[in-house]
């Protein structure tokens, strides 16, 4: 299951990202406004980052203008590695350097097609571990408060 959600800025490319992931035969759950009325992106990407965080859902997908500031209010909660990206190589990277679990995408920022592409390279690429599961561990360290020198 993939946690989608967006603000009022993102909804152009959610239903971009819907098509998607049905095509790739993905459960969703949607956690978004359907309203173009200016709203809080906080509130959304809280909703769907505890639904990665608790196991409801895999991985998550966020949406709102930039991609930035939902990304930042994701990250807020713990357990939750959210990345923005506007490409496929940062995308796969982020994935399998860093394990992340979810990723925001800005709909001022990129196009469907270009998100599409962004969001199936991030479903799709593996985390690597070895090394990087060290790094991995160290940030969720720092997330905890320990200190990782």
């Amino acid at each position: 299951m993939i946690a989608i959600a967006n603000d009022h800025a993102g909804l152009a490319l959610k239903p971009e990202i819907i098509a998607l992931l049905n095509e790739m035969g993905l459960e969703y759950r949607d956690f978004g406004t359907d309203s173009p009325e200016s709203c809080h992106y906080p509130i959304y990407a809280a909703r769907a980052a505890k639904a990665v965080a608790s196991g409801e859902c895999e991985m998550g997908i966020l949406l709102c203008g930039t991609g930035l500031g939902i990304a930042l209010a994701a990250n807020k909660v713990r357990g939750i590695r959210c990345v923005t990206c506007s490409e496929t190589v940062s995308a796969a990277l982020s994935r399998q350097h860093n394990n992340a679990n979810m990723l925001a995408m800005g709909a001022r920022v990129i196009g469907g097609e270009v998100a599409k592409a962004v969001a199936r390279t991030f479903l799709t690429t593996g985390f690597l571990g070895g090394r990087h599961q060290t790094r991995v561990d160290m940030i969720m360290a720092l997330e905890r408060g320990e200190e990782i020198e």
